[in-house]
């Protein structure tokens, strides 16, 4: 597999969870990576952390819902470094009022355009640095709920997380021939902070099953790893004692 030494990686939502992790397995890689996120404060404060652990690390707060400045910062990073070899959209977020009969517009809308919008602006503003380079990978870390419908995530948030399994697609069928691949990782639980949002957080003893997110961030360098010819296409990974199936069989009750 491919080496990550002095690759470009570029990760949203990259303060805390599943982009955090991404971050410091990319650097532990030996990528440089570009930290987005909406807290500048925890940014720096990661940040100098990978740095202090012998890392190459940069923060770049962001607000991936506006496509103006999504494309500033592609540019600045191309600026600064010359290319962009991995994109990893990560940003996401739900709402607690998430259900139909009560979920609101402004919910419903912060969703889509954490989750879906700033995946296609950050996607778009690094393709045609891609393109020049005829090699870039994109990695959309969708959800369980991108490729099964969730009971318990609510509409906007299984629609925004499908969508972006879609739109991977997508990018594999009309970019390949320019050297580019994408790879969408489908995590079931994950012990993250958007675990706080859910209307009832699961409690200690619930988190102690799920995945990790160094878990997805092993994931994510593994993808990155990859030598150009190979596009993984596809990851759906879960905790072994995955509750959706529990539920789903009817042997645990327990609220997810």
């Amino acid at each position: 597999m491919n080496t990550l030494e002095g690759k470009i990686a570029w990760i949203t939502g990259a303060g805390t969870g599943i982009g955090l992790a991404g971050a410091q397995a990319l650097a532990a890689g030996g990528a440089v990576v570009i930290m987005s996120g909406r807290r500048s404060e925890v940014l720096d404060r990661e940040a100098a952390a990978i740095v202090k652990d012998g890392g190459k690390a940069e923060a770049m707060p962001l607000d991936v819902t506006n496509a103006a400045s999504v494309q500033a910062a592609a540019e600045s990073i191309a600026d600064r470094h010359g290319r962009i070899d991995i994109l990893v959209n990560n940003a996401g977020t739900n709402t607690k009022n998430r259900f139909w009969h009560d979920q609101t517009p402004a919910g419903w809308d912060e969703v889509i355009r954490i989750n879906l919008d700033g995946t296609f602006y950050c996607t778009k503003a690094a393709l045609g640095f891609m393109r020049a380079q005829k090699n870039g990978l994109v990695i959309n870390i969708s959800s369980w709920a991108g490729v099964y419908n969730s009971s318990v995530v609510g509409p906007a948030y299984n629609g925004s997380k499908h969508a972006v399994v879609s739109i991977t697609e997508t990018l594999n069928m009309e970019e390949c021939t320019n050297g580019i691949r994408a790879c969408a990782i489908c995590p079931a639980e994950v012990d993250t902070p958007i675990m706080d949002r859910r209307p009832e957080p699961p409690p200690a003893e619930i988190r102690a099953n799920m995945l990790r997110p160094e878990d997805l961030g092993g994931t994510i360098a593994w993808v990155a790893a990859q030598p150009p010819h190979v596009c993984i296409n596809e990851i759906i990974i879960s905790p072994t004692y995955n509750r959706f199936y529990i539920k789903d069989t009817n042997k645990d009750l327990t609220p997810i």
